[in-house]
């Protein structure tokens, strides 16, 4: 198995990053031409990821949902941090932490539409990691 850890910078707003092409420099170079499975982890409590697709406004909409499905409010018994943080913690049982991707000829076969991005609530911490794997 390959492994990579890409260090990410997510700045002190609600985002959702897209890693895309990291995923697939990385599924390209440990791939060599062949077939396998690309596992991209991030390692925080307070993170996910989402396959979707971006650039068409499906970021922001994912934003949306996610602001009043987990209110940025009191209401949480997580309470350190920023108000709301709480909800933070509570989005890897929504958004999952990982995803697994074919790889097919060295490319990630994704969808057409299909990115891959890094969605984060925590504003409290910008630094983000993602831990790609690959198994031939």
């Amino acid at each position: 198995m390959k492994t990579e850890i890409i260090r990410l910078r997510t700045g002190n707003r609600e985002t959702v990053l897209d890693i895309t092409g990291d995923c697939q420099e990385f599924a390209t170079a440990a791939a060599a031409g062949g077939d396998g499975l690309l596992h991209v982890f991030v390692p925080h409590a307070t993170a996910g990821l989402a396959l979707i697709e971006l650039g068409s406004g499906s970021d922001r909409d994912l934003l949306a949902v996610l602001s009043r499905l987990l209110p940025a409010d009191d209401s949480w018994q997580h309470t350190h941090g920023s108000p709301g943080h709480g909800r933070s913690h509570v989005l890897p049982a929504f958004v999952s932490p990982f995803a697994t991707l074919p790889v097919v000829a060295g490319r990630v076969a994704l969808g057409t539409w299909q990115s891959v991005a890094l969605v984060d609530l925590n504003v409290d911490n910008p630094d983000r990691e993602v831990r790609l794997s690959f198994l031939g």
